[in-house]
């Protein structure tokens, strides 16, 4: 038992970071793909599941795929060959090529990058959005004006300045592949996210939003990469009576039962938006008083609050330490920090997580260049950092962590949880 909270008894069942709420509609979809036999990846499913999407995110066109991270390959391999022509077959559509990609992420956004021969270079976060900071961005493009590709994700649902991205990308020549997975239902001044890019990704995982349990979509406007894309993801099968294959495909296509459980979400996707929404205003309110702020919510942008965050003000940070797999910290009286916050959600068998460690961080991606708002280059060893303004991807990442926001979540289970981040701070 966490020491701060010996008189708080753990909740019987757990409570999730965000987990897949069903409400029946999906079944009948699933049945129906089982009763048609249409058990593969063709099927009606699918059919109204790329409509659905393709309506939704204000797009002309959806391609089903088995998850986000196959959308944003073939965003990334279609934005690569309408660039730079259709490579050879040993190498990638991007090869050699550098392309900006948000640093603060998923590292789904850009392995993609990597997949098609590509350097990432990444751009800081911007602290008033949590998100690709324009003004970063317009560095880069200063350092290297022959870079032709963009990729931005948007953090936790609550989106950034993508039509400024969206802007710059257009001053400077570059297309703009829009990561979307984590925003779907989300707005910028009236548009919704995954219609700024020039290609996008959004996700149907199982903790997102709605899911199907896996699944994604690729949006487009353009009707010849969206069927280009949908026969990638079959292998690149010819329109031949054999198997006849001229290119490189993957086995990318969503399952017709997959769709069938997507389809009968979507109709609950506002609702489940309202649920999240609610779940953010409690822990803002309930969290009020103490040195913490939580998710910003950017100007003229509308939130589907999937997760809910938080991040600690400087001067009330007790000293925390990190490496590659684990962190200590020393308890420190008025003070706290994300390990103790989330050792202490886990006393009580609730789920936290750390904001996502940025890409520049990763030991991987550690001699990669990240470029910041002063435009100063800076990329890591084991060393922590080499010149420039203040890393704030890093520093979000130092001071935050997201909190359960599981839409199935009580107000006395959140009051629990509530209290439980309160004696962090005594």
């Amino acid at each position: 038992m966490y020491k701060k909270n010996p008189d708080i008894k753990p909740f019987e069942k757990k409570v999730y970071l965000a987990s897949p709420t069903m409400h029946g509609d999906e079944i009948k979809f699933v049945e129906e793909a089982y009763e048609t036999n249409w058990m593969s990846t063709v099927g009606e499913n699918i059919n109204e599941v790329e409509k659905i999407a393709a309506k939704k995110s204000g797009m002309k066109h959806a391609v089903g795929l088995c998850n986000c991270t196959s959308a944003l390959h073939l965003c990334v391999k279609l934005a690569g060959e309408r660039l730079y022509g259709r490579p050879a077959i040993s190498h990638g559509a991007l090869e050699g090529k550098r392309v900006f990609c948000s640093d603060m992420t998923f590292d789904a956004t850009l392995n993609p990058v990597v997949y098609e021969g590509g350097i990432p270079v990444f751009i800081d976060t911007e602290a008033d959005s949590w998100n690709m900071d324009p003004v970063a961005l317009e560095k880069a493009f200063e350092l290297y004006p022959d870079v032709k590709l963009v990729i931005s994700a948007e953090l936790y649902g609550f989106p950034g300045r993508m039509d400024l991205i969206k802007k710059i990308c257009e001053k400077h020549g570059a297309l703009l592949i829009e990561d979307a997975a984590e925003a779907l239902g989300a707005s910028i001044n009236g548009h919704q996210c995954g219609s700024f890019g020039d290609y996008s990704a959004i996700s149907f995982n199982g903790n997102k939003i709605i899911t199907g349990s896996a699944g994604g979509c690729l949006l487009t406007n353009n009707i010849e990469d969206a069927n280009h894309a949908r026969k990638w993801s079959t292998q690149s099968r010819e329109n031949a009576p054999w198997y006849q294959h001229e290119e490189v495909g993957y086995n990318y296509r969503m399952s017709n039962v997959i769709a069938g459980v997507i389809r009968g979400q979507y109709s609950h996707l506002e609702e489940h938006i309202a649920q999240k929404k609610a779940v953010y205003e409690r822990y803002e309110k309930g969290l009020n008083g103490l040195p913490v702020k939580m998710n910003p919510i950017t100007e003229g942008t509308k939130p589907n609050y999937w997760l809910s965050a938080l991040i600690i003000d400087k001067d009330a940070m007790c000293k925390q330490v990190r490496d590659d797999s684990k962190a200590v910290y020393v308890p420190e009286k008025g003070k706290s920090c994300p390990t103790e916050i989330l050792e202490a959600i886990a006393s009580i068998n609730a789920e936290g997580r750390p904001i996502w460690k940025p890409m520049h961080m990763q030991p991987m991606y550690r001699m990669h260049e990240c470029i910041g708002r002063d435009g100063s280059i800076r990329c890591r060893t084991n060393a922590y950092i080499a010149g420039g303004v203040e890393d704030v991807g890093a520093d979000i990442f130092e001071r935050g962590c997201c909190l359960p926001s599981d839409n199935k979540m009580t107000p006395e289970q959140q009051d629990k949880i509530i209290e439980v981040i309160r004696r962090c701070f005594e």
